[in-house]
């Protein structure tokens, strides 16, 4: 027998296998953080940021009422050009029974609308005068310890963390109480206790904004320290502290008026915790000599949070990108 080739068959040829899509690797494998990729939202623009503040009902009251108290305080020598603190009139005369008296007077004969409207002078002069001597410090004292950071911002912390740790009020009260109470002595000592938290906060700015890009590119140009902590970096940081110092006049005006309140402030002055402090023995009898001046407090320190939380909405990028 012959026998036959095998004929080895051919291998069936298998259709081709459909095209894969290319492979894609997981979006999130190597994305950032949300948080650290997302840059910052920028600062509203000046104008913008007076559209906002503006726009704000309660904000347009507290700058009308503060506003009325400015120009009567400024204007008090020409409506009352007398001394304040004169016995014009007999005592103890009620509120409108007098033309000449709107306020009526106090134990003493005195016009109780003259003394608020010169209380009101001290008030502002001692609050504005305190704000900006512990904005002073607290900004030099923070931008130093956050800028150069090290050993310096160690000595400088460990400083504030020094007057944080006493109360400030009773460190108010040693300060007034050693020194003579007068009008100077009561503003320094409400500006001693005020700068640490504009330290704190001026600081932790500056830790966030040492690393920037411009600040980078401010030292490639050759610029020295005072320039770029002054002029790079202070100004990018003065939102948050625009919105304190409204605070912090207010705290002052309290602060003041519970020191003249004990009979710490100035004798030879008066001034609207003075006022309550002297009326608040008659108070059942005369209680509008302590109400006037207290009103005269409660309505300005509402009005100037109410610029506080203005000066808010339209300086924190995180609420202005939202209107």
């Amino acid at each position: 027998m012959v026998a036959r080739d095998a004929v080895t068959p051919a291998p069936r040829r298998s259709a081709p296998a459909p095209a894969r899509p290319p492979r894609r690797g997981w979006s999130n494998l190597h994305a950032p953080d949300a948080r650290t990729a997302a840059p910052p939202p920028p600062v509203p623009s000046p104008r913008r940021a007076l559209r906002i503040f503006f726009g704000n009902a309660n904000t347009l009251v507290g700058v009308v009422f503060l506003t009325v108290v400015a120009l009567a305080a400024l204007a008090a020598p020409l409506l009352f050009p007398g001394d304040p603190l004169a016995m014009v009139a007999r005592p103890f005369i009620w509120p409108g029974v007098d033309p000449a008296y709107p306020l009526g007077t106090d134990s003493m004969g005195r016009d109780v609308l003259a003394g608020i409207v010169h209380g009101a002078r001290i008030s502002l002069v001692v609050g504005l005068l305190a704000t900006a001597m512990g904005l002073t410090v607290g900004v030099v004292v923070g931008a130093t310890g956050g800028y150069f950071g090290g050993r310096t911002d160690d000595a400088l912390v460990r400083l504030t963390e020094i007057f944080q740790t006493m109360p400030n009020f009773v460190l108010l009260v040693v300060i007034v109480a050693i020194a003579r109470p007068t009008a100077l002595t009561v503003t320094v000592a409400i500006a001693i206790i005020s700068w640490p938290t504009v330290a704190r906060l001026t600081r932790a700015e500056f830790r966030k904004l040492r690393e920037t890009d411009f600040v980078m590119a401010a030292r490639s140009l050759g610029y020295g320290h005072a320039r770029i902590i002054f002029r790079e970096i202070l100004p990018n940081a003065l939102p948050p502290l625009i919105v304190t110092s409204s605070i912090m006049v207010a705290t002052a005006i309290l602060m003041e008026s519970a020191l003249s309140f004990l009979g710490l402030g100035d004798p030879n002055v008066v001034s609207w915790g003075s006022m309550i402090g002297a009326g608040r023995e008659l108070i059942r009898t005369a209680w509008y000599l302590t109400a006037l001046p207290g009103l005269a407090i409660v309505f300005t320190v509402l009005a100037l949070n109410l610029i506080g939380d203005g000066l808010n909405d339209a300086l924190n990028p995180r609420f202005a990108n939202d209107r």
